[in-house]
């Protein structure tokens, strides 16, 4: 591909002709919401013009914005440094985004503008470029970015945006989650943790990678998602109840990831790359980071690499905990184009392999099985790998906002596999065996502008597949699905203080099994949450859903080519969710409660035995959710506790049947807190977690509390550099996390996390 413009009479037949085709397809899928207002002739247009009605008291300005975000639905950016000793003017009555901006920010000096419905204050020039100073010799070394409480929100969500991976410093999912009450991860190495939202495991949710479904049910005792964090910009979580425009199978709800973008880190043409290195004091590993990104004449270029290595980690107890040793090679790469008619064309690739030394069942460190030819320890191969393209338009119309993508998610895991043979010369025979699972999968959506929110209509597919290779042949076995969905989501705002979202799917599945037996089922989903300002501090919001997710496919390494399907073959996998809370919004302070309840139906996790292949478990979770916190203009303190239950067919849940489900949790508390010294450009922060014992019918799970304390300096004097100084497990705490598998079985002694670790770290860009 070159510079060179295509000629301006082609451009617009293309153009045209590609409209009216989406345009056809989509008002015919929208027509399934049954919208009563007309599309808006232009987004932006809407976005300023509409009238709303505000209430914002003067404060310090950084709050003033988050109230204006919310009341405005809009996304508002504002170089942090801008916000510093500012505060706002009061804000009151029913006025245009516009109007309610321009007196929010009289007498602050800063100017504003609003595109596509993000709210862009002050000057942030040097934000994409590592910090360099301002005309005035001020230094931007972040953004607040606020998400407006508008249709679009969900009734219950955890939003975790860049700057907040930035303070976390995430080195595996866990530490992206870890102040989280609500969100649990087991097991302490990367290669065996699993997420769980409200006590439900990540394969019960709509999983995404840069909108790429991901279908990696390879083996129960890996990882689900392999995934490294450094390469993220968010993660957005919907907790139980998910639109229907996030894909098939959203049974208890989905997990967005999305990772980091050129345009996250320039703004204007140019060039930039990134060196980091973090060193870990437990178990002597040094993570290298690598990246660079360019942007010239819309085209873009972005790549980054990591690789991580180091020796098996203590516990707080001092003891070694092998195979717990790191060696993590990442990478992404990205490669863009937009016109300047606004088309724009996305390739990327991203890919995370881990390769060493692990425990037998990777998320314990040992199972006693009374099985004398298998080994405590085997090596592990795993490899992730995800391909997207995505077409969408940057400049859309009220009747045109497309997006098209392809996709191809793939996971492996490459294992021996160990029998018993009484005949060998030595205590240990074994043979390969690698387990894989893929998707195909894309979609075809488009966005219409109404004057009071917007209709999302669209088609998606995938093409799963799992299976098993091993030496020997006669273990084969695979599992396929195919999928065609169609669905609307409805997102509007009927009255200035309600927030309505609503919408459905119809999926169409056809199921094979490892005999080559074929199935196919239809079912309906739907979903509807609604946002009402009691007061203009105080909302409520309460939603439902009820979920149709055909047919579960099996994991690789149980997989077995003799299954009896029986006639009718696996029953379709249903479920039902529904959640209720109050939220309080005032001057920085915040206050939440939620209620929750998910109900699965015929949840399937297959077993190896011939006649165990339809097996399938009813599974319920319920629980409650309360926090409070504080903004202010350079730091925060908030406070979560979660309480979550879990049952499998009406007895307590454990984490062997739950597999793939869900796992006990019972209460969990989290604190954080930091606060920035602009004037030395020094943060310091902390997070604290929280597990009182807890007893679930005739299990006890053994309390635990742990404190992690960072501190991170951004010199002046050097405005390229970040230096960061962390301690975790403060107290060398000895457990394990309470989402980690086996825990209540006297024959698994469960894998500890680390103990008390230092961590330092340095990162220049230019």
């Amino acid at each position: 591909m070159t510079a060179t413009r295509l000629s301006t009479d082609r451009d617009a037949l293309i153009r045209a002709a590609s409209r009216r085709l989406l345009t056809t397809t989509a008002c015919a899928l929208a027509l399934l919401a049954g919208p009563s207002s007309l599309p808006a002739l232009a987004q932006t247009a809407v976005e300023t013009a509409a009238t709303r009605t505000y209430d914002i008291p003067a404060q310090p300005l950084a709050n003033a914005l988050k109230a204006f975000g919310r009341q405005s639905g809009l996304q508002v950016s504002l170089a942090a440094e801008a916000a510093r000793g500012a505060n706002s003017a009061a804000v009151s009555g029913s006025l245009t985004a516009d109007a309610a901006l321009a007196r929010l920010l009289a007498g602050t000096g800063l100017t504003y503008r609003i595109s596509n419905g993000i709210v862009v204050v002050g000057d942030q020039s040097s934000a994409a470029t590592g910090g360099a100073p301002a005309a005035d010799g001020s230094t931007t070394i972040g953004e607040i970015t606020v998400t407006g409480q508008g249709a679009a929100t969900s009734v219950s969500s955890v939003n975790i945006g860049a700057e907040q991976l930035e303070a976390r410093n995430p080195a595996s999912i866990a530490d992206v989650f870890r102040d989280e009450a609500g969100v649990s991860v087991g097991s302490s190495i990367p290669t065996s943790q699993k997420v769980y939202v409200n006590g439900l495991e990540e394969t019960t949710l709509a999983v995404t990678i840069d909108g790429s479904r991901q279908n990696n049910r390879v083996f129960h005792h890996n990882a689900t998602t392999l995934i490294d964090p450094s390469l993220l910009k968010a993660v957005d979580v919907d907790a139980g109840i998910a639109p229907a425009d996030v894909g098939p199978g959203a049974l208890a709800g989905s997990i967005a990831y999305e990772t980091k973008d050129v345009k996250d880190l320039l703004t204007e043409d140019g060039f930039g790359g990134m060196v980091s290195e973090t060193y870990n004091s437990n178990s002597q590993t040094f993570t290298t980071g690598l990246g660079g990104w360019a942007m010239q004449d819309g085209f873009e270029f972005l790549g980054f690499v990591n690789y991580g290595k180091g020796d098996n980690y203590e516990a707080g107890n001092g003891d070694e905990v092998r195979g717990t040793e790191t060696n993590l090679l990442s990478g992404l790469g990205k490669f863009a184009y937009e016109a300047e008619s606004g088309d724009r064309f996305e390739i990327s690739h991203e890919r995370v392999r881990d390769d060493a030394e692990r425990p037998y069942r990777a998320n314990a460190s040992v199972v006693t099985t009374g099985r004398t030819w298998e080994p405590p320890y085997r090596n592990y191969k795993i490899d992730r790998d995800n391909t997207v393209f995505t077409y969408t338009d940057t400049t859309p119309e009220g009747w045109w906002d497309p997006t098209v993508r392809l996709a191809y998610s793939h996971s492996s895991v490459d294992t021996p596999i160990f029998y018993d043979d009484f005949d060998a010369s030595t205590d240990y025979t074994s043979y390969d065996g690698q387990g894989e699972s893929g998707s195909l999968n894309g979609k075809f959506e488009n966005k219409f502008a109404l004057e009071n929110g917007n209709i999302v209509a669209g088609l998606d597919f995938y093409r799963d597949k799992i299976e098993l290779d091993t030496e020997r042949d006669t273990e084969d076995a695979t599992e396929r699905a195919r999928n065609v969905g169609i669905y609307t989501q409805v997102r509007i705002e009927p009255l200035d203080a309600m927030r309505l979202s609503f919408g459905g799917r119809a999926d169409k599945q056809w199921f094979e099994g490892t005999t080559g037996e074929k199935w196919d089922h239809s079912g309906l989903s739907g979903n509807a949450s609604v946002e009402y300002d009691l007061t203009s501090f105080l909302t409520a919001k309460a939603g439902a859903s009820h979920v149709w997710a055909g047919i579960p496919l099996a994991e690789a390494f149980i997989m077995n080519p003799n299954w009896n399907y029986g006639v009718e073959g696996p029953e379709v996998t249903t479920a039902n969710n529904a959640t209720a809370g109050l939220e309080f919004h005032h001057q920085g302070f915040t206050a939440e409660g939620s209620l929750f309840r998910s109900m699965i139906q015929d949840a399937r996790v297959a077993k190896w035995a011939a006649a165990r292949s339809n097996l399938n478990y009813d599974v319920e979770t319920w629980g409650f959710e309360v926090g409070a916190g504080y903004d202010w203009t350079d730091g925060f303190i908030k406070v979560k506790y979660a309480r979550i239950n879990a049952e499998i067919d009406g007895k307590p849940a454990d984490s062997d049947t739950g597999s793939y489900l869900t796992t006990p949790v019972g209460d969990i508390i989290t604190v954080s807190a930091a606060h920035t010294f602009s004037d030395w450009g020094l943060t310091v922060g902390g997070d604290m977690e929280f597990a009182p014992e807890f007893e679930d019918g005739a299990n006890t799970y053994a309390a635990y509390e742990v404190v992690n304390l960072y501190t991170e300096w951004k010199p002046e004097q050097l405005p390229h550099m970040t230096f960061r100084a962390e301690v975790q497990n403060l107290f060398n705490e000895t457990y394990a996390s309470r989402a980690t598998y086996g825990q209540e079985f006297d024959n698994v002694d469960e894998l500890y996390e680390q103990g008390r670790t230092f961590l330092l770290s340095v990162k220049a860009t230019f």
